[in-house]
């Protein structure tokens, strides 16, 4: 590894401008802020945005300077954040939904992400083409007429081939031409498309997995461009392991609505096989990364397409420690006015989990609503909507926590091999790096501080809040046991079943 003076991966962004499509997103949000704060000498950011709930671009744009991912930007070099322009536009609009105006003013940029799209499992077939697929031909066009392009990043997910149980770093050939299904969704009708979905997604197993490894078909199928293109496909993006402050978050997806349900007392049951790895990446090594693989693609100028698998698998951890470390630290980082003590566990078997899913989600959550209608209590909140959007949330997670995937990261650790020493100082591209127990310490507290609003100052009140729902807990836990072992003494007087099903009630205790 020769070495240098200043890092290599600034200097290549100084003087350049970059264009950002998904950059109110999480890895949209962490990937401008460590731009910036990297790479000082960075000429511009220009951000797609589009209107969104009566907020127009350049309010959203307000809003996200405001952001507390910027703390650290405004505190070193507050002038940096002049350097994002709004640029108003719609992926899934014609030509971007872009003003020769905005076209005119791209025309100095070099680099090109592009992290926006839906990320639901279950959007209609349709829906997920226009938003996930199409987009992708609408900017490398873009690409093609700017004079100085020299790198494209399209941001994947590591699970756009999840049929497979090994995924190399390489775009995998559709069964059926790409062409045939844009044909047939600008065609058919919805009711139609949706009749066919299945048969026309298969072998993925959704909607999003699909759309995804078409979007990189995309890429590998677009002909006559003049700069290079790479695909960077990372794992399940959790909250930040440094950058832009420990724990930083945003969003309720997967992981971090596990968190935050069950530190209020709500979720008690995860369907999920504990001994599984769950591939879990700190979204600021997968943005770091990702920052790389621009620079990379740029200085080696090949006319493939390559493929950066970034996963955690070099320092895995499991499903069930991610249970244990975020239970123990909910409790010595209470949340604010929490239902429940948690506590819960996870389960594999899928007739298990849905009888301890009714009886700990279901049940006590219509209890409590029509408890609250009875007496006229308003709340914020309805409890039978909450455990739809429970059982939901436990759906799309198990697709990841019972299953394990083997993915090839050669082309991610050659890139991490290559950094120079400054650069692998400013940069972390190692997930060996990551200590899971602080890091789940970390994802706590920042779920509490900047999901949920809470304040450090409310920790002690939380924490006496806690003391008492775990009274009541055992309270509880301790009628309930004699209840269910007086019914079992009574009809069947057997010991051993006693001690089953006290040994797996035991399970709530912890």
């Amino acid at each position: 590894m020769m070495s240098c003076e200043k890092p290599q991966i600034p200097q290549f962004y100084a003087g350049r401008s970059v264009f950002i499509t998904g950059a109110t997103g999480f890895v949209g949000q962490v990937l401008v802020e460590r731009l910036l704060y990297t790479c000082p000498d960075i000429e511009r950011l220009f951000l797609l945005l589009r209107e969104k709930k009566n907020c127009g671009p350049m309010q959203r744009l307000r809003l996200l300077k405001d952001s507390p991912v910027f703390d650290n930007v405004r505190q070193k070099n507050p002038s940096q954040l002049e350097k994002l322009t709004v640029v108003s536009g719609d992926i899934t609009k014609p030509q971007l939904g872009l003003q020769q105006e905005s076209i005119d003013l791209l025309q100095n940029v070099s680099v090109v992400f592009h992290s926006a799209a839906t990320i639901k499992f279950e959007e209609p077939f349709a829906t997920a083409v226009e938003q996930n697929i199409k987009p992708v031909t609408k900017i490398m066009e873009l690409c093609d007429n700017l004079p100085n392009m020299e790198a494209f990043v399209y941001v994947s997910t590591a699970y756009s081939n999840a049929e497979l149980t090994v995924v190399e770093e390489r775009v995998y050939s559709p069964p059926v031409p790409l062409k045939n299904h844009l044909a047939l969704v600008d065609n058919a009708t919805p009711e139609q498309l949706s009749n066919i979905t299945q048969e026309c997604i298969a072998p993925k197993p959704n909607t999003y997995t699909y759309s995804k490894a078409m979007a990189e078909v995309v890429v590998q199928e677009h002909t006559g461009r003049t700069y290079s293109a790479a695909i960077f496909r990372p794992t399940i993006v959790v909250s930040a392991m440094r950058h832009p402050h420990a724990g930083w978050v945003q969003g309720l997806n997967g992981p971090s609505g596990v968190v935050a349900s069950a530190g209020k007392g709500l979720l008690h049951v995860l369907h999920a096989r504990g001994s599984a790895r769950a591939d879990m990446l700190p979204v600021d090594i997968a943005v770091d990364t990702l920052i790389a693989v621009a620079w990379e693609t740029a200085t080696d100028r090949i006319p493939e397409v390559r493929v950066y698998n970034c996963s955690s698998s070099e320092n895995p951890t499991t499903w069930s420690q991610f249970e244990d470390g975020i239970r123990r630290n909910m409790r010595e980082h209470p949340f604010d006015n929490a239902f429940w003590w948690p506590c819960g566990s996870s389960i594999e078997n899928w007739f298990v989990y849905k009888i301890l899913e009714f009886l700990l989600h279901t049940m006590p959550l219509y209890i409590a609503e029509y408890v609250m209608l009875l007496l006229g209590t308003k709340s914020r909140i309805n409890m039978i909507t909450l455990n739809s959007r429970l059982q939901g949330m436990n759906s799309v997670l198990a697709f990841f926590s019972k299953r394990e995937w083997k993915f090839d990261t050669r082309n991610v650790q050659m890139l991490r091999r290559r950094l120079t020493p400054q650069d692998a100082a400013i940069y972390n591209l190692d997930p060996n790096t990551i200590d899971w127990n602080e890091h789940y310490k970390n994802f706590v507290k920042g779920v509490r501080k900047y999901l949920l609003k809470e304040r450090d100052e409310d920790i002690e009140k939380a924490k006496h809040h806690m003391r008492k729902l775990y009274f009541l807990h055992l309270t509880v836990l301790v009628v309930f046991i004699f209840l269910i072992l007086r019914t079992v003494m009574q009809l069947t007087n057997t010991q051993k079943v006693i001690w089953s099903i006290g040994g797996l009630i035991d399970a709530l205790l912890y």
